[in-house]
């Protein structure tokens, strides 16, 4: 019985990290709060390794534009975006580096994940306020790129804020439309989540723990993410087209004021 209850969390577990890790609602911050009701005991590199499948998602949908990069690859404008992609890969890549060595971890407390997820949404205000007042701008320009990695660096160091939600309001931000913050936001996460992954299981391969990672339950868990990823981005790609983000930041508010009551009661901690 134990054995199948080990099982449910990790199909629990697979739908949380799929469905919230391209939404800008915060999956680290999801995977904690399950993680605490479900009375699991998942290491940071857990955390880390799951969104890997849940990227491959983002692979599929976008394979397309990735394989345009590598056959178009002398058309000016494909090199130009695919530099640009990667110049914000490599400064949220030497963030992320250097909040790891400053040993910045995920928090053990909801607390400063109810605040982050407060403060993500007051900034989903003032960006798509000002995303309505200013002229939209359908290319990446370098603004872009910095105004992405440093979103992703935010998400970084600040865990409840989001990766994809900040690096898509730091994107609207500085004007980009909302399909193409997206859209942009997700290819960088692509290498970066990759490299976030890989770095990880080599430091668990190192310390000669990596088949913790493998369990029969992780492994569901690993599918089970992958599958609710790959519906969530297809859906977010639709509903960006019509719609703003709005509807995300009340959520987050009443998700960050759910908790902070919750931890007050002392019903989580």
């Amino acid at each position: 019985m134990e054995r199948l209850f080990d099982f449910l969390n990790a199909v629990i577990i697979g739908i949380v990290q799929g469905l919230t890790e391209f939404l800008p609602i915060s999956s680290t911050g999801h995977m904690l709060i399950a993680e605490q009701f479900l009375r699991g005991n998942y290491s940071d590199a857990f955390f880390v390794l799951i969104q890997v499948p849940t990227i491959a998602a983002a692979v599929l949908v976008f394979r397309k534009d990735i394989a345009g990069f590598f056959t178009n690859y002398k058309d000016p404008q494909t090199r130009d975006y695919v530099l640009k992609l990667f110049v914000a890969f490599f400064i949220t890549g030497v963030g992320g580096f250097t909040a790891s060595r400053l040993g910045i971890t995920l928090p053990e407390s909801v607390l400063p994940v109810a605040i982050a997820l407060i403060v993500g949404a007051i900034i989903i205000f003032v960006a798509e306020n000002r995303f309505k007042k200013s002229v939209s701008l359908s290319n990446i320009t370098w603004t872009v790129v910095i105004a992405v990695a440093v979103g992703q660096i935010i998400a970084a160091i600040f865990p409840g804020s989001s990766r994809s939600g900040m690096a898509i309001m730091g994107a609207l931000l500085v004007g980009l439309t909302r399909p193409e913050a997206v859209k942009f936001s997700f290819l960088v996460g692509i290498p970066t989540m990759f490299a976030a992954g890989g770095y990880k299981l080599l430091g668990e391969v190192k310390a000669g723990t990596a088949g913790n990672l493998f369990l029969p339950e992780y492994i569901v868990a690993y599918v089970v993410a992958t599958v609710a990823a790959w519906l969530t981005v297809v859906w977010l790609l639709k509903f960006v087209q019509t719609r703003d983000f709005i509807p995300f930041a009340w959520y987050r508010i009443a998700l960050g004021v759910l908790l902070l009551v919750l931890f007050g009661v002392g019903v989580i901690s």
